[in-house]
């Protein structure tokens, strides 16, 4: 079904670091991360118009949880390729989709942007994916040629730009957080205004102005499971965060960064807010 490209798209620069790195943590993260955005994800697709019987790819799969959502969406007429670089990763996603119980499921490993496919795509779907690549714009134009005439493209990208909003001189640790998570993300290269650069992506690549919206998850309740995402986030990005002399692995804590959130929440009654992001999609005219 599909084939690798001898060429390179991604030659002229180099794609940013992943992060929030490769390892086994960093796919229970993932699975976290599907607890939390995925309700904003599912609405983006039902928005978007992705509907029973269709045939979408997905860029970007990690562990599966979005394939998974979209194999629901699509029923057993439907069809769902999920594409990541991560060839470990993916051994999880097919173990989790047949446990559920989804034959409309495939996984290939590979990078998306030099993959070739026997056949157009009802629909395109991207999570946080874009804002690794090194020419997120290019990419997008090229993935988009996969789609049908009338398909439909949906991506979901953090907004990183916009965090220092929620700054406050009564929540000094989630000052620190912030502060910390645009610095390292900063240092890999990663485009941080992803999230909003969706507009430009869209119309660049010459499909209708995109419907949008911006969301967070934000929460306050003792059991809110915001404050442990937040703790395995840091997890993930502790690594860089001392390659970068960021910080040490003693002044994040990691064992006690949620219940300190928890802590500050309750002590300051400021809500925690997770990182925004901005869901977007459009169809392809032509």
């Amino acid at each position: 079904m599909t084939k690798n490209r001898s060429e390179n798209l991604n030659t002229s620069h180099q794609d940013a670091t992943y992060t929030l790195g490769r390892t086994s943590h960093e796919t229970t993260r993932l699975i976290e991360q599907s607890r939390i955005y995925g309700e904003s994800t599912h609405r983006l697709c039902k928005r978007a118009g992705i509907i029973n019987g269709m045939h979408v790819l997905e860029i970007g799969s990690g562990a599966g949880d979005v394939a998974l959502m979209l194999a629901e969406l699509v029923g057993p007429t439907g069809r769902v390729v999920g594409v990541d670089v991560n060839a470990d990763i993916l051994d999880t996603a097919r173990q989790r989709a047949a446990d559920a119980g989804h034959r409309n499921t495939e996984f290939i490993a590979g990078d998306a942007r030099n993959l070739n496919f026997s056949d157009k795509f009802d629909a395109i779907v991207g999570r946080f994916v874009l804002m690794y690549m090194a020419n997120p714009g290019e990419a997008f134009a090229n993935l988009i040629t996969h789609l049908k005439s009338g398909g439909i493209a949906a991506f979901q990208e953090p907004e990183y730009t916009l965090y220092p909003v929620f700054l406050h001189p009564d929540t000094p640790l989630m000052n620190q957080l912030i502060t910390w998570i645009l610095d390292v993300f900063k240092h890999s290269g990663a485009h941080l205004n992803m999230g909003i650069g969706l507009y430009q992506a869209f119309v660049d690549a010459r499909l209708p102005p995109p419907m949008m919206h911006l969301e967070s998850p934000i929460g306050a309740a003792k059991t809110w499971a915001g404050y442990r995402y937040m703790a395995t986030i840091f997890q993930s990005l502790l690594p860089l965060l001392e390659k970068y002399g960021l910080a040490t692995a003693e002044e994040v804590g990691v064992d006690t960064l949620a219940a300190r959130i928890r802590q500050e929440v309750i002590a300051s009654k400021r809500p925690f807010f997770l990182p925004l992001h901005v869901t977007a999609y459009s169809t392809r005219q032509v």
